[in-house]
């Protein structure tokens, strides 16, 4: 019996120690009241490159051209009388269209001088701050956006001084390659060499050297998100018409002769033959991205040239980018930024291909036209009439009555806030994309890479708003759709025509 019980203590005992040796103890030994050693992975590093500027300034430019800063000024012109307005028409020298500005006086009662006036005010707004400058930088918000800068480097000073290398004495990258393989036989040039003769030095130089940062997507968003329709509709009861369908939700639309509103739609309704045809702007749309409009007033199209891989290249580098960022998130493997540098490559040349004829114009004249009927449509006479939901928190003070009246007339229920994220967050990405030097052996991973982190928030924005307005989710590579926006929001639509 006493045997057995030393065998089975021995066995016990083995057992014991066999087990300790399979599961060692891999906690080091630590001194008398020290503390346990953490260990923290860090993202890997970036470095600075020189594109990094002209998107601050991108971002810089479509902050000076919303809605918000364009309110207060054409309020300063036509109400308020501001005394600094001569300083900053000043800016952009001698022009009828300033002089009017500076002289005229602030309030007209009959004709169309009170519209013509406003759409002087909306063309100036944008001479003085469309151009590549950096104005009104608020150096904090860019901390977390520049990869690979020191917080002591984030200034002003900083971020204008590298802008300043980026440019040199000339235009930006992009177009300086453009001008040299088109110029490059002619010898004779300006005084400082930046613009060629062919030019006619005097006339186009601001269009070379200072760009108007103006993409025509914001106004295609805008549209879907119907802007135009929107102020169309009230202008065909101002009229005293019923809409297309024979219905009206505006029957008690009664503008007074007291206030301005009558008169200004007066002078907008004038002024039709000399606005931009939903045609036009459909062939445009069609021209730089391939992407349609859908609606009774819009004409069957016959396009001459068509960007029919846009869409998908779009839609592709938005995917890498989020791909990017998860990877990016994961701080145990560094992150591919391959694969977004050859999407921004791609979607550059299709960009690229649809910057001819009417690329400068007819985007500036789309954005003035849809800021004057934003501001129309902000006005206190539209407001008090439709009253729509006040609990409701709209970014810009026209985007209620949009929302109010797409309910009246039963279109789509998707609320307009989505539609204005897409025009302006989209803006800013393919301007990014357009005005960069991508395809330059010069352009790495390392500014793929700087890239997707400084736009993250507009890519993150503009995916969530896409989803909300087609349905689809473009993070999804086995969902990934490339049918025109157009088409889903037919399908989402109600029954009663959306134009």
């Amino acid at each position: 019996m006493a045997d057995k019980k030393r065998t089975a203590k021995r066995d016990a005992a083995a057992k014991s120690d066999l087990a300790e040796a399979r599961s060692p103890d891999v906690t080091p030994p630590r001194a008398p009241g020290s503390e346990p050693v953490k260990v923290v992975l860090q993202p890997a590093a970036g470095q600075r490159t020189d594109d990094q500027a002209l998107w601050v300034t991108i971002r810089n430019r479509a902050k000076a051209i919303g809605f918000p800063e364009y309110e207060t000024f054409v309020d300063d012109v036509l109400c308020n009388g501001d005394t600094s307005l001569k300083a900053r028409c000043d800016q952009i020298g001698t022009d009828h269209r300033i002089t009017k500005l500076k002289e005229a006086p602030r309030a007209y009662y009959h004709g169309v001088d009170a519209y013509q006036l406003l759409k002087s005010a909306t063309e100036v707004f944008l001479l003085l701050n469309c151009g590549v400058v950096l104005n009104g930088l608020k150096e904090g918000d860019e901390a977390e956006r520049l990869r690979g800068w020191a917080p002591e480097e984030v200034t002003r000073t900083e971020i204008a001084g590298r802008l300043s290398a980026l440019l040199g004495s000339g235009p930006l990258p992009y177009l300086r390659r453009i001008i040299d393989a088109v110029f490059k036989d002619e010898d004779d040039k300006d005084e400082d060499d930046t613009i060629p003769s062919s030019f006619c030095p005097g006339l186009l130089p601001a269009a070379v050297n200072c760009p108007c940062l103006l993409e025509l997507i914001w106004s295609y968003w805008h549209e879907e998100g119907m802007l135009v329709q929107s102020l169309n509709a009230i202008s065909l009861r101002f009229q005293n018409k019923r809409g297309p369908d024979g219905q009206s939700g505006l029957a008690q639309l009664t503008l007074d002769p007291l206030r301005p509103m009558s008169n200004l739609l007066w002078g907008y309704l004038q002024d039709e033959p000399h606005r931009l045809s939903v045609g036009r702007r459909a062939y445009e749309y069609d021209h730089h991205y391939g992407l349609s409009l859908i609606g009774r007033a819009v004409p069957q199209l016959r396009s001459v040239d068509s960007r029919s891989k846009f869409l998908e290249a779009f839609h592709v580098l938005l995917h890498r980018a989020w791909t990017f960022y998860q990877e990016d998130a994961d701080t145990t493997v560094v992150a591919n930024g391959f694969p977004v540098l050859n999407a921004l490559k791609e979607l550059h040349m299709i960009l690229a291909e649809g910057a001819h004829n009417q690329f400068g114009d007819l985007p500036w004249t789309a954005r003035v036209e849809m800021l004057i009927q934003q501001w129309l449509l902000s006005r206190p006479e539209i407001r008090d009439f439709l009253r729509g939901r006040p609990m409701v928190p709209y970014k810009e003070s026209w985007m209620a009555q949009v929302d109010t009246l797409k309910k009246l007339e039963g279109w789509t229920d998707t609320s307009v806030t989505h539609f204005r994220d897409l025009g302006f967050f989209g803006e800013q990405i393919l301007l990014s994309v357009r005005y960069g030097d991508w395809i330059d052996d010069a352009s790495t991973e390392e500014n793929a890479k700087n890239w997707a982190q400084y736009w993250k928030p507009e890519i993150q924005g503009y995916l969530h708003a896409y989803r909300a307005v087609t349905g689809v989710e473009l993070t999804n590579a086995a969902a990934l759709d490339y049918t025109p926006p157009a088409v889903h929001l037919s399908r989402r639509a109600p029954k009663r025509a959306r134009r």
